[in-house]
């Protein structure tokens, strides 16, 4: 649907005002998109929004933080989402995409804190690993050479002579993103070279210290990340990385892998006293809102939902601490479209 149709659907909506109660100016539902990690939480407020608001639906799509924006900022109209998740903050370059394509109106929700966990099955090897250690096992050239390692303890001495095979995320998941992020530059910068590097060269930094491995000890494990646990439990020596709701939802399969002495629990994780905790998102169309019905009111479902004791936070999802969630509540309420300010 073209940006003029979608001006005269947006009149026609607002003509036909309460007479229209489900989806959009075609009867269409809200459309979700996004994160695999953030799929399962907006899924249980869309079932939530759906029981309260008779008549109005939204349909969520797990396909990825990457992918989920691609499609987020193609344009306005029926023919785009309404909504995306992202288990990372959007990209400077994505938010410049959105904007060319008449996208200009984002409204960013942070929806609560996860952690990026490491984990093995319960007959596993007991690991305990550092950024470092992940980082020389998975990088393709660490710190600037080919790599050649084998088993963890090629790695490092202290480590079993285990061989290492690594279940994770896809380039497109936002997962992968923050494996990048959290753990794998922080492991290359633990070497003063590749530190200054990211100064002098800050293309070759991010190849050194981001690109991962392609000779099978990595294994892209799709965006299923119930998949990817049952890969793991079914494999003693084998370690995965995705979101820390996931390990809460599998522990009679998989435990956490502690990473620089911290083990991935709740307490650790909201804290951000563990490496990997991350913000999640929820990022919404402003184009929409007057457009779609319910988008105004599934966004306000979520703002109930996030908070302590809260029905996301039995399903996994970890309560910002408050003044992110005040922050929150309001973007949500207000919606209120952000602005390019602190995006990398």
């Amino acid at each position: 649907m073209n940006t003029s149709y979608f001006a005269a659907a947006l009149a026609a909506v607002l003509l036909a005002g309460c007479g229209q109660q489900s989806g959009g100016a075609q009867g269409q539902q809200i459309q979700i998109v996004g994160s695999s990690t953030v799929y399962p939480f907006t899924t249980a407020v869309a079932e939530q929004f759906q029981r309260t608001h008779p008549g109005m639906s939204a349909i969520v799509e797990s396909t990825g933080t990457g992918a989920g924006f691609k499609l987020f900022c193609e344009g306005v109209g029926d023919d785009h989402p309404d909504m995306t998740n992202a288990s990372r903050r959007i990209k400077a370059s994505e938010f410049e995409d959105c904007a060319s394509k008449g996208v200009k109106q984002v409204i960013e929700v942070p929806v609560g804190i996860d952690g990026l966990a490491l984990i093995e099955g319960k007959n596993g090897a007991n690991m305990s690993l550092t950024a470092r250690d992940v980082y020389a096992a998975l990088a393709a050239n660490p710190f600037g050479k080919p790599n050649t390692a084998r088993t963890w303890k090629d790695v490092n001495p202290a480590l079993p002579a285990v061989a290492i095979q690594v279940y994770g995320p896809p380039p497109t998941s936002g997962t992968r993103d923050s494996l990048a992020e959290l753990i794998l530059e922080k492991g290359c910068e633990t070497d003063p070279a590749m530190k200054a590097l990211k100064e002098s060269d800050n293309d070759r930094h991010k190849d050194l210290c981001t690109k991962v491995r392609e000779d099978g000890a990595y294994v892209e494990a799709g965006e299923n990340d119930n998949l990817l646990v049952q890969k793991v439990a079914a494999n003693p020596g084998a370690i995965g990385v995705l979101g820390y709701s996931f390990l809460g939802e599998n522990a009679d399969k998989v435990k956490g892998i502690p990473l620089g002495g911290v083990a991935p629990t709740a307490e650790s994780i909201s804290s951000l006293t563990y490496p990997g905790a991350r913000q999640l998102y929820l990022y919404a169309k402003g184009e929409h809102v007057n457009v779609i019905p319910g988008m105004r009111e599934f966004l306000a479902e979520y703002a109930r939902a996030w908070a302590k004791g809260g029905y996301l936070e039995r399903r996994g999802l970890i309560p910002s601490p408050a003044d992110v969630q005040a922050k929150a509540t309001e973007a949500a309420t207000r919606l209120t479209a952000m602005t390019a300010d602190g995006l990398k």
